[in-house]
């Protein structure tokens, strides 16, 4: 009983902080400059903190954790280490990015090709945070239920309602304060349970000898291809996801956007080989008959860490521990809800619905639409509607599928143009579309582990032929002239 009560004061501190800093936040907007992309003001290390944090999520890290005890082992590892190598690829395109100085990227797309690439693109790019929002919603608030032992729509309702004030209250800056704290959360987090754990099994070489030899392989779960897969899926999605890719905007010159870039790749091959290590440990102590798939039953595979936790760690520690999986999970969930309320302001509201709107307008527009969406997302969670949920997560793909080329090839070729843009879109998206939904991710008899490639690879050569047969009119890589309040 004083375990429980401890793990859940230490973790309902944890929410109230959040809440402060939303709060804290508030107090530093002064225009939607500020809210949308921090008022470009981050230095590397805030950026760091929070690009690590954005695609650092809770899911993710309990789901390494889970494969690194079914037969992927150390080699898990590389679902976060290939996170890494795309913020290495994208350090190179980072100075760019930040000299566009838009806040969001269909902002780009309408400045650079016009005003229906712009709106297609909004539209296209919307859809998914709505359903990465509730994904993550679903996601913490399981965390939540099983760790605390509160009923699930409790937990969902926890959830959605901090998230939603914090992120509302303080946009991009409060957004990127609990990201910073919530990344060090979660990594001092894992890296204090690792000891326990091994403690635990009784000594490292315990763990050793109790799980197969292939479980230190590195290429035991994934190919070489499959890992240059996740990596092209990876720089695909950061690149145009509005989640990540404002965090660029946000940065206080090029060197910082670049600088950050570099550290949050750092951050996660550190952190990638952690939760890789925990799973070994389960898998050993289920060898050793200290654990049994019973004690799993009830909760799933994917909360092995929690059930671990509980066994091997004094009560303080598993709190903290306890905070940062749900700050994993949170951190994401934020992002996608600035995101998707940054998008719709911007990109329809002031760009089709009210062009004279003042930046104050815009502003409140994207805090009812941000409330809006978090409200939506938190009854999608509510019902765990999957249905729903992965209807529009398939629209994650859609939107890196089309929009790629034309977002980056835009920066450096004065011939790109709205016909190869209109055309990359479309076509990325139908290949994406077929893949996922018909074929079953097979493409002439071969089983495809990212869909999205064969889409990009389709959008760059439409892009490519149709710019060439539809050039602009003005060869320029310079954005349109728009107000940046």
């Amino acid at each position: 009983m004083q375990f429980n009560l401890t793990v859940t004061v230490i973790v309902v501190l944890y929410l109230l902080a959040m809440l402060f800093i939303g709060w804290y936040s508030s107090t530093k907007i002064t225009s939607n400059t500020d809210f949308m992309v921090a008022g470009r003001r981050l230095g590397p290390f805030l950026m760091a903190g929070t690009l690590a944090a954005t695609e650092i999520g809770g899911g993710s890290s309990l789901g390494v954790v889970e494969n690194g005890m079914s037969g992927y082992g150390i080699s898990s590892a590389w679902y976060i280490i290939t996170m890494g190598f795309a913020f290495v690829i994208l350090t190179f395109l980072a100075p760019k990015f930040r000299a566009a100085t838009v806040k969001t990227v269909p902002e780009y797309f309408r400045r650079r090709y016009g005003k229906s690439a712009g709106l297609i693109t909004a539209i296209i790019m919307l859809l998914p945070l709505v359903g990465l929002t509730a994904g993550q919603f679903i996601a913490s608030s399981v965390i939540l239920s099983t760790m605390l032992g509160i009923g699930y729509k409790t937990a969902v309702i926890i959830v959605a309602v901090v998230v939603t004030i914090y992120s509302v209250m303080g946009g991009l800056w409060s957004v990127t304060l609990t990201d910073f704290v919530q990344v060090f959360l979660i990594i001092i987090g894992m890296i204090i349970a690792v000891p326990f754990a091994v403690n635990l099994a009784g000594g490292w070489d315990a763990v050793v000898a109790n799980v197969p030899a292939e479980t230190f392989d590195m290429f035991s779960g994934y190919t070489p291809m499959g890992i240059l897969s996740l990596t092209v899926m990876y720089v695909a999605t950061f690149t145009v996801g509005q989640e990540a890719v404002s965090r660029y905007y946000a940065a206080r010159d090029g060197k910082a956007a670049r600088q950050g870039s570099v550290l949050a790749a750092i951050l996660n091959f550190v952190y990638a080989f952690v939760p890789a290590v925990l799973g070994v440990i389960v898998l050993a102590l289920i060898s050793m008959g200290k654990f049994s798939a019973a004690d799993f039953e009830s909760v799933g595979a994917r909360y092995a860490l929690p059930v671990l936790a509980m066994e091997a760690m004094p009560a303080v520690i598993c709190g903290l521990l306890f905070a940062g999986i749900i700050s994993a999970t949170m951190s994401s969930s934020d992002s996608d809800l600035l995101g998707a309320g940054s998008i719709f302001a911007n990109d329809i509201y002031r760009a089709v619905l009210k062009p004279d709107a003042t930046s104050k307008e815009v502003m409140n527009v994207t805090k009812i639409v941000m409330g809006i969406v978090g409200v939506a997302s938190m009854f999608i969670a509510l019902f765990n509607t999957s249905g729903i949920v992965t209807l529009l997560m398939f629209c994650f793909t859609l939107r890196a599928a089309g929009a790629f080329f034309p977002y980056v090839l835009g920066h450096y070729w004065k011939g790109a143009s709205l016909a190869g843009t209109i055309a990359s879109l479309i076509s990325g998206s139908i290949v994406v579309v077929y893949l996922e939904k018909i074929s079953g991710g097979v493409l002439f008899g071969v089983k495809l582990s990212q869909p999205i490639i064969p889409g990009l690879v389709v959008g760059l050569v439409f892009f490519l032929v149709f710019s060439l047969l539809c050039p602009p009119k003005v060869r320029t890589t310079e954005l349109a002239p728009e107000e940046d309040d």
